[in-house]
């Protein structure tokens, strides 16, 4: 009786909040958050001292200016004005520095994550994306919390501190100017929810938008050539123009809804302090209704107040102006969820014995193997196979069959039912690393980067040389094409632009023999090539893979009659299973 061993997915993640997730994102910068706020609380001290120090100073001047005498010693005040006006201006930009430097490493932490996700991901992140989507989330989205972390983060709890700071002391001098300001000041974040809240749905719109229009414009890059052949570059050329003026217009509307936050805010905060100032200069004069011919407030503490009312507003007008960096980031923030959130399949990694993760020749037990992918739906129906040691084994049959989610678990990216055995161990108690380092893969688009030959070789062997370098690729028959032109110097463009797409394969191919993996897997190596090149490159796979484990899927059989064996997987079993 076969043990059935069924390692699943790590259970459906609980949807988070993209507020719930900045703050997770944020929670190891907390100290140098933290750091940005005490050195803006200080500033704020020295604020408050600098507007005591002025209005004593024309205060006394004043004195001075009716032939009266005052207490006090100018250059004192003058002393301690000239500290205040040194010291704020290097507090602040302390403060930028920490909270830039928080971002910084924010940043970097969520990249990481990222890729990290990607690379657990494998084949299957195209779910989520094209590359060039992918590549603006890991790229653009990222940066586009910025703003967030290193102004609003800090700003948001200025915004409460330093009104509550100032209204404090400016209710020693006048409780009623204190009053007036805590009342107006609810004024200025309620407009900014308003119309923050589109501008958070307008800046997940564009982030949407700017996602798949970079997907777009990489897919027709890549595709430049086959357009030229066909004669379509101006219309790709118009569907990129035509995107770009969409974008245009949807930045725009985004535009509007920032500038009318602040405009909102501005004119808000203007007529908050206009009454302020209405009630102390009434006061001054002795009009007020209620204190006919009296002072409520004096000349100096009028004078503080005054100097200290922009400063009032001041915190919750910066934060409106940087409301739209929390509505950019929390955009960001949704659009990156999906990614973020994607269960990926680990296996347990248990410890291996030393027999398990040695040697060359591999063997793969399938017992009633199975794949599901969402909703339970069955991706590979229940598929008994086994491939011996130093065997070469096809794979065909329809679309939709499984044959990729068969390679899919074989690499390890994916959850499985049932048992898939290596070694004569569960493939689930194998380490991932050591796993894949058993395993030489080649799809129908090789790793290949930008950089020269020898590079993209060092890829898989960082540390062959030269000669060793040389001799796979005569292996794979491109040395003495290569050695005619710049031999290992040779450039690449994106993807192995510059070759042929037969000679791309067999650049992979070299790949391969330099892992000296145990088990080669193919994924329709030659699905984009002609029927020439596709023979050719069947049968050197053939000639370089004697002595391996070998499975490969393909379509085609033309130059594989090497094969020790072909296995034919149904697509109506499929069907039936999940009927």
């Amino acid at each position: 009786m076969v043990m059935k061993a069924k390692p699943s997915m790590s259970g459906a993640t609980d949807v988070i909040d993209p507020g719930q997730r900045l703050n997770r994102c944020l929670a190891p910068q907390r100290w140098w958050l933290r750091g940005a706020t005490l050195l803006a609380l200080i500033g704020v001290v020295l604020l408050i001292t600098q507007s005591w120090l002025l209005a004593a100073l024309f205060h006394h001047w004043l004195l001075l200016w009716q032939g009266r005498e005052s207490l006090g010693h100018p250059s004192a005040w003058l002393a301690g004005l000239a500290v205040c006006m040194v010291l704020r201006p290097l507090l602040h930009a302390g403060r930028e520095g920490v909270s830039r430097q928080a971002s910084r490493h924010a940043r970097v932490a969520l990249r990481s994550q990222l890729l990290t996700q990607l690379g657990r991901l494998g084949p299957v992140r195209r779910q989520f994306g094209s590359d060039g989507a992918l590549a603006t989330q890991v790229l653009e989205q990222v940066d586009a919390l910025d703003g967030y972390i290193s102004r609003y983060r800090v700003q948001s709890l200025l915004a409460v501190v330093v009104p509550c700071l100032i209204a404090a002391v400016v209710a020693l001098h006048s409780p009623l100017a204190a009053g007036l300001m805590l009342m107006t000041a609810p004024l200025v974040p309620l407009f900014m929810i308003l119309v923050g809240r589109a501008a958070a749905g307008a800046s997940q719109q564009q982030f949407t938008a700017l996602a798949r229009m970079g997907g777009r414009f990489l897919d027709l890059v890549r595709g430049m050539a086959t357009l030229q052949r066909m004669g379509a570059t101006d219309q790709a050329e118009a569907k990129v123009a035509q995107a770009s003026d969409a974008y245009r217009g949807r930045t725009m509307r985004v535009l509007r809804l920032a500038f009318l936050s602040s405009a909102v805010l501005e004119f808000f905060a203007a007529l908050a302090i206009a009454l302020v100032a209405l009630y102390l200069g009434l006061g001054l004069l002795g009009l007020l209704p209620w204190a006919k011919a009296d002072v409520p407030v004096p000349y100096q503490g009028a004078l503080f107040i005054l100097l200290l009312a922009p400063e009032f507003y001041a915190p919750l007008r910066q934060l409106g102006s940087d409301y739209h960096a929390r509505a950019e980031a929390l955009g960001a923030m949704q659009a990156l969820s999906p990614l973020l959130e994607a269960d990926t399949w680990q296996p347990q990694g248990l410890p291996l014995s030393p027999t398990a993760v040695s040697g060359e020749s591999l063997a793969v037990e399938c017992r009633e193997l199975s794949v599901s992918g969402e909703g339970g739906r069955l991706r590979l129906a229940p598929l008994n196979l086994t491939l011996a040691a130093g065997e070469r084994l096809l794979v065909q049959g329809e679309s939709g069959a499984g044959k990729s989610s068969l390679l899919q678990a074989l690499l390890g990216f994916t959850a499985y039912q049932g048992s898939l055995k290596a070694k004569g161990c569960e493939l689930s108690q194998w380490p991932r690393d050591a796993w894949q380092r058993q395993l030489g893969y080649l799809s129908q688009q090789p790793p290949i980067q930008s950089g020269s030959i020898a590079e993209n070789l060092r890829l898989a062997a960082p540390d062959k040389s030269d000669a060793e370098l040389i001799e796979v690729l005569t292996q794979v028959g491109l040395w003495p094409i290569l050695v005619r032109g710049n031999g290992l110097a040779t450039q690449l463009g994106e993807r192995g632009q510059g070759v042929s797409g037969g000679q791309l394969q067999r650049l992979g191919l070299a790949q391969l023999l330099l892992r000296d993996a145990a088990l080669w897997l193919f994924d329709e190596p030659t699905a984009h090539l002609d029927p020439d090149a596709a023979w050719q490159l069947n049968t050197l796979i053939g000639q370089l893979s004697r002595g391996r484990s070998v499975m490969i899927v393909s379509h085609e059989s033309a130059g594989l009659g090497w094969v020790d064996r072909r296995v034919e997987l149904s697509l109506q079993e499929a069907m039936a299973c999940c009927g």
